[in-house]
């Protein structure tokens, strides 16, 4: 599967919501998975390989959660916030420290469409977060300060300049 980078408009659009919950969507799951792992992610939503679907795909790789695959989240409890660094495989090469907050409760749907509540903080937390913003258009360089912003996105075309001349 393709990442897409940033520049590309389905990064932009709100996600539509999953309804047919079929092999199909399994095998999005899938690749979606094997993408993620092949490009050393811990999660990867929908539009960032072109799918314009709530979905997004998360493993933290720590012993207290498992890879999991989430349909249709919606956050429905926040509190706390702190601070942390975050990058994104639609913009390689780039970091920024964000803040979020630090414990939440997100309710969704599994690959079969069953009801699934995730009560989460610190890394597990930030993730979900960072992948929800994806299924709404919006990229962490966004949560960023102004100025951070137009330092990241200077990096990010000088980054894009050295790609084109290899």
């Amino acid at each position: 599967m393709e990442i897409r980078l940033l520049g590309d408009p389905v990064l932009r659009q709100r996600a539509e919501p999953v309804e047919v919950f079929d092999d199909e969507l399994r095998q999005l799951a899938q690749d979606m998975f094997d993408a993620m792992y092949e490009n050393e992610g811990i999660g990867l939503a929908g539009p960032q390989v072109g799918v314009g679907k709530r979905l997004f795909v998360m493993d933290i790789r720590d012993e207290e959660s498992e890879p999991r695959a989430v349909v249709n989240p919606v956050v429905i409890e926040e509190e706390g916030a702190e601070r942390g660094e975050e990058g994104c495989l639609s913009l390689p090469g780039l970091v920024g420290v964000v803040e979020r907050s630090k414990r939440i409760v997100m309710e969704g749907q599994d690959l079969e469409g069953s009801p699934i509540r995730i009560e989460a903080s610190d890394l597990l937390a930030r993730c979900i977060l960072h992948e929800t913003d994806h299924l709404d258009g919006v990229l962490f360089i966004d949560r960023v300060s102004p100025i951070k912003r137009k330092l990241l996105l200077s990096k990010w075309k000088k980054l894009q300049r050295e790609a084109a001349t290899r």
